[in-house]
């Protein structure tokens, strides 16, 4: 009886600490029971068993089993090396999302050096009521409100010059 306990406790303290990311004891328990019976029906088949087996064999949804066979998977470390060689890490050929393309960064400039162009025809104040109002000096776009205050004038003669 005590045998029981003993395995029962080393089995809970494996699954608790041996993954990098902790997953419920309950759900160890279910992806253990999942990979048991997907290895038995391989040896008595051949071949790899669907989830829709496993399913039916367990008596889960094929969907659950598909959760579970994932949550089987290690995590694999971004700075593993790719290939033969180990100059090249897998975190090197993901793309960052957050970064802009070239293409855009380039069409930002051509941007922004056209609407240069454009605000050196107006005058200095009609310049900066525009740079004010739509932010283009510190990414702030201010109400008319705002500005009419700064030039001592009222809104609409901001509005006016705008």
């Amino acid at each position: 009886y005590a045998t029981w306990w003993i395995r029962q406790a080393m089995s809970r303290a494996l699954a608790d600490q041996a993954r990098t990311i902790r997953v419920p004891v309950h759900v160890v328990e279910l992806i253990n029971r999942v990979v048991r019976v997907q290895r038995r029906m391989l040896q008595e088949r051949g071949c790899e068993p669907t989830p829709q087996e496993v399913a039916a064999h367990l008596d889960l949804a094929p969907e659950r089993v598909g959760e579970v066979l994932r949550l089987a998977q290690e995590p694999v470390s971004l700075h593993a090396p790719v290939g033969e060689e180990d100059d090249v890490a897998l975190g090197d050929l993901i793309e960052d999302g957050d970064a802009a393309s070239p293409v855009e960064s380039a069409a930002f400039l051509l941007l922004r050096q056209h609407l240069e162009a454009v605000l050196s025809t107006l005058g200095e104040r009609e310049r900066k009521v525009v740079q004010l109002r739509y932010g283009l000096a510190d990414g702030r776009p201010r109400t008319l409100e705002e500005i009419g205050r700064l030039f001592g004038v009222t809104r609409e003669r901001i509005r006016q010059i705008e």
